[in-house]
C-alpha cells in the first residue's frame, strides 16, 4: 500500500498565523516575536496587508538588512554590481563590453538593474566558441527588444572598437571584462574607448580589487583572468587616456580584514553595497567622464 503524503497547502491559502510564521522563519530565520506576530496576523486577516506585502515588509527591515547577512560571496557581489549599475548615468547610446548574459537573451546590462530607456544599446563579447568555457552560454546574436529599448549584439574582441565611429557613445560600460584582457590591451581598451565617446560622455566600470584578493591567493581569481588592478592604479590609467575620473568606489567592503591583513569571505558578503573606500573592497566601481570640450583623443 502507498505511502499517504499529507497535501501541501500554498502559502496564499494558510491562515493568517501561519503565514506570518512562515514569512518570519524563512526570511529572518526566527520564530514571529509575539507583538510583532500579532501585529502582522490581525493586518492580513482585516486585508489591510497581504501576504507577499508581510514577506516584502520582512524582507525590507533593518534587522533583515543588519541581522541576516548574505553568506554566497557571488551573490553578494551581484547584489552589489547591481546597486552600481542602477547609479550610473542616464545615456541614450551605450556599448557593454562583455555584456551578454548566460541566460538572458538581452544581455547583462538591463538585468544588472539599469533604469533608464536608451536608444541603441551594443553589447560586445567574443564569439561564443573563443570564450572561455564556464562562458560559453549566452547571446549568439540577433537584436533583441528589452523592456529598456533595443540590444544588439557585435561579437569580437574588445580591444578591438575600430569598427564604432568617433564619438559614437554617450556611455561605454565595462562589467568584469577589462580583467580578461592583458594591461597593454587594457590601456588600448580605454583609448578607444577615450575615442568613441562623445564629449562629456562615461566611461563606467566595475573589476576586482587585485590587492584585495592578493590577501587571499597569488593566484588571480579566475583563471581567465589577465590583470587584476588596485584602485590607484587603474583610476591613473583612466587619467593617463584623458578621462576625469568622478567616482573611485568599491563594491563589498571588507575593512576588518584589510586592516588585519587576511582575506575575510564571509566580512566582504555580508557587506554588498557601493563604498567610498574603494581600497578597502573586493571590487572596484569607477566611473570616468570625458571632459566635455575635448578632442575626440587626449
Amino acid at each position: 500500500m502507498l505511502d499517504r503524503v499529507a497535501p501541501t497547502i500554498p502559502f496564499r491559502f494558510l491562515p493568517p498565523k501561519q503565514s506570518v510564521r512562515m514569512a518570519f522563519n524563512v526570511i529572518l530565520d526566527r520564530e514571529p516575536d509575539a507583538a510583532g506576530g500579532a501585529e502582522y496576523s490581525t493586518r492580513l486577516a482585516r486585508g489591510e496587508l497581504s501576504r507577499h506585502g508581510v514577506a516584502q515588509a520582512l524582507a525590507h527591515s533593518e534587522e533583515f538588512r543588519r541581522s541576516v547577512p548574505i553568506v554566497d560571496v557571488l551573490l553578494s557581489m551581484h547584489v552589489s554590481r547591481s546597486a552600481f549599475v542602477a547609479g550610473l548615468p542616464r545615456a541614450s547610446r551605450i556599448l557593454d563590453l562583455g555584456g551578454t548574459h548566460q541566460g538572458m537573451a538581452d544581455g547583462a546590462f538591463v538585468h544588472l538593474g539599469y533604469p533608464y530607456r536608451f536608444d541603441r544599446l551594443i553589447v560586445v563579447d567574443l564569439p561564443v566558441e573563443e570564450r572561455h568555457a564556464i562562458y560559453q552560454r549566452g547571446s549568439k546574436g540577433a537584436t533583441v527588444e528589452s523592456e529598456l529599448g533595443p540590444v544588439e549584439f557585435a561579437f569580437h574582441s574588445m580591444v578591438d572598437l575600430s569598427t564604432y565611429a568617433d564619438q559614437s557613445f554617450d556611455m561605454v560600460y565595462s562589467g568584469q571584462s577589462i580583467e580578461h584582457v592583458t594591461e597593454s590591451e587594457g590601456d588600448t581598451v580605454m583609448r578607444e574607448v577615450f575615442r568613441v565617446l562623445a564629449p562629456g560622455g562615461w566611461f563606467c566600470l566595475d573589476t576586482p580589487n587585485g590587492p584585495v584578493w592578493r590577501l587571499r591567493s597569488s593566484a588571480l581569481m579566475n583563471d581567465d583572468h589577465k590583470v587584476e588592478y588596485g584602485a590607484k592604479e587603474l583610476q591613473s590609467k583612466l587619467e593617463a587616456c584623458g578621462f576625469q575620473v568622478t567616482e573611485a568606489k568599491g563594491l563589498n567592503l571588507m575593512q576588518r580584514g584589510v586592516a588585519a591583513g587576511a582575506f575575510d569571505e564571509q566580512e566582504a558578503s555580508a557587506h554588498p553595497g557601493v563604498f567610498a573606500a574603494a581600497d578597502d573592497c573586493l571590487l572596484l566601481a569607477m566611473v570616468a567622464r570625458k571632459p566635455p570640450t575635448v578632442s575626440s583623443s587626449p
